[in-house]
């Protein structure tokens, strides 16, 4: 059985193809399968580490991107966009897998155009409130389509879709809290906030933390993803609003949590700050309490909707760029970690969010179609 897979080219469209990758993996050796050949066909390989240890085949392709503004890239994306159709439809003729599962945006284009000419059968999967508009098109002709949000259901025809909830890497689905506090030099019974601004950082959440540093230490420890671009001049902005400050050593800027740290610092925090993109659901399955600050300007508005959804179950706040100042998220921290009742229940709601099994939902399903188009 082979079983190719596609996405953008971005963390939150590739790691949730890890994840069920890790599940199709899992579930062929449970179910005694003969273990299925894996592809990944992209305009580049985002992590060629990951790709490796799970046995996937990259299969470059190119992928133009259409942009909602005026630019000269559009004329020039059009004929990457065709170029790459092309050399989809022979690579996926050679090949020739028995499914293909998509996480949409524009690098996933061309293998959804190549696999629906050779009437292959597609699964995709939308991890936003509202699709974007590559999964949106597939979603006409997909053989089933799984949404993170119940919401975003309707966008897709209702006798194939599925709320399977958001693919999950196995490695962070799980926090660790067993020698968290040694191995990231924290002390004891203090409570931790950790903030996630994804590998680059966000600007916005970075100036806000630090402005409100001062005050925030003198209650709590900061464990603060900044991005590597940022880590220098955050440590250095830190430095001097912290001198002569009696917990200066209470903040722990990273420029990258690995695996590991991130899980230990999840298994010790009492609240979490993050953007509104899929880091949401990682949360979820923490059962963390959060506070969500969305791009104002993301695609389609996207990380608004789910931040919006996400908090409507009750499992979070949220805080809009435009309003986020040292004072209202220093208010809003102290209101959740504080009161025990509301952290509680954000803990709880968490609960109606995170679908641990998404992978393996998502996994047995292809397995199933790729063993039925195997043996047509």
């Amino acid at each position: 059985m082979k079983i190719l897979m596609t996405g953008g080219g971005s963390g939150g469209h590739f790691y949730p193809l890890i994840a069920v990758a890790e599940a199709i993996r899992e579930t062929a050796r449970q179910e005694k399968i003969l273990d299925p050949k894996l592809y990944f066909m992209s305009n580049n390989p985002y992590n060629e580490k990951e790709l490796f240890d799970l046995d996937i085949q990259f299969e470059k392709v190119p992928a133009g991107k259409k942009r909602l503004y005026k630019s000269a890239s559009n004329f020039f994306d059009y004929f990457k966009m065709g170029w790459g159709c092309v050399i989809a439809l022979l690579k996926m003729f050679i090949i020739f897998p028995d499914v293909v599962f998509g996480k949409g945006a524009f690098a996933s284009f061309p293998a959804y155009m190549a696999a629906r000419i050779l009437r292959i059968p597609i699964v995709i999967h939308d991890s936003d409130s509202v699709p974007g508009r590559v999964n949106a098109w597939a979603g006409k002709f997909a053989y089933k389509v799984a949404v993170s949000f119940k919401e975003a259901a309707e966008f897709f025809p209702k006798d194939k879709v599925a709320y399977t909830g958001q693919p999950v890497r196995k490695e962070i689905r799980e926090v660790l809290s067993t020698g968290a506090l040694e191995y990231l030099n924290l002390e004891p019974n203090i409570p931790v906030i950790l903030i996630l601004g994804g590998s680059t950082g966000a600007q916005i959440i970075n100036d806000s933390i630090l402005n409100a540093l001062p005050g925030l230490l003198n209650k709590y420890q900061v464990i603060h993803q900044v991005g590597k671009a940022n880590i220098e001049s955050v440590k250095g902005i830190a430095d001097v609003a912290l001198e002569g400050h009696p917990h200066k050593d209470r903040y722990r800027p990273f420029d990258y949590l690995s695996t590991i740290a991130l899980r230990m610092s999840a298994g010790c925090a009492s609240v979490v700050i993050s953007r509104g993109g899929g880091t949401i659901f990682e949360i979820a399955c923490w059962g963390l309490p959060s506070i969500i600050v969305p791009i104002t300007n993301s695609n389609g508005d996207h990380q608004r909707k789910n931040a919006y959804n996400y908090a409507r179950e009750g499992a979070a706040v949220v805080i809009e760029e435009s309003n986020l100042s040292p004072q209202i998220i220093s208010n809003e921290i102290d209101r959740i970690v504080l009161n025990e009742n509301i952290s509680a229940r954000m803990r709880t709601a968490t609960e109606k969010i995170a679908k641990k099994d998404a992978a393996h939902i998502i996994a047995k399903e292809l397995l199933k179609i790729g063993l039925s188009h195997e043996n047509e």
